[in-house]
């Protein structure tokens, strides 16, 4: 199976692209400005016997989407597993909206799950076979996590989408499902305070601990395989059982 990560350099999606690689994917490993990072994921996957490439562009234009997936296509096979995971998240309140910051987060948050989506189900409609995982985040329900609510409703839309798409592409044959990561310790983390943040985030959840990007991708190789095969429309959420939901 050949696999397409959305970017995949580091955080979650580098540990999305290994975790597929170590199941048996080829991995096309996404990357906008990270060349370095990238590179270092597709050498750690043809050093464990793997197959893996890099390729850059930014998801959020639909012309650069289409090369992605013919440059992927030519150097891995036809894409099988898509994982939109590429995201940003600008911090903001009512009082802070700035509408340039919001079209960066619909562009890069949105309108990228929707050129690969629609990019990746051409040959998937043709091998009447695919699978296909979004990235949300617990910030599309409505959490009392301060700062983000401009980026919750660009999560939302992921979520809405996740279930129409399922719905379009189901007689095809191509899965749709969404996994909604709660707090995940990743070198975005500021190092000044990490260790304060993992001791308030791990407090929130009923697991007692902060999650990790293998936790995320764990999710994201069970929804891609044939163990999930009748599950498509679904968001999974993977929080470590957060306890401070507004409707908590």
């Amino acid at each position: 199976m050949i696999a397409l990560v959305t970017g995949a350099s580091r955080g979650i999606g580098r540990a999305i692209a290994l975790r597929l690689a170590l199941d048996g994917a080829a991995v096309a490993i996404n990357y906008r400005t990270q060349k370095e990072a990238a590179q270092s994921v597709v050498e750690s996957i043809l050093n464990a016997g793997g197959r893996a490439c890099a390729i850059q562009a930014d998801t959020g234009d639909a012309d650069q989407v289409k090369q992605l997936f013919e440059q992927a296509e030519n150097r891995l096979g036809p894409i099988g597993i898509l994982v939109n995971n590429a995201g940003i998240l600008h911090r903001g309140t009512l009082d802070t909206y700035d509408p340039g910051v919001m079209s960066a987060m619909l562009k890069t948050n949105v309108d990228s799950v929707i050129h690969c989506t629609r990019a990746a189900a051409v040959n998937m409609r043709k091998n009447s076979d695919g699978r296909i995982v979004n990235i949300s985040s617990i910030a599309a329900r409505g959490t009392a996590a301060p700062g983000t609510t401009w980026y919750a409703p660009t999560k939302a839309a992921v979520e809405s989408l996740t279930r129409r798409f399922a719905l379009e592409l189901g007689p095809a044959g191509i899965r749709v499902n969404a996994v909604a990561p709660g707090f995940i310790l990743t070198d975005m983390v500021d190092p000044a305070n990490r260790d304060e943040v993992i001791k308030t985030m791990a407090a929130k959840a009923v697991l007692g601990r902060a999650g990790v990007p293998e936790d995320i991708a764990g999710a994201v190789a069970f929804l891609v395989s044939d163990q999930a095969r009748f599950i498509t429309g679904q968001i999974l959420t993977v929080d470590g059982g957060r306890t401070d939901f507004l409707s908590h």
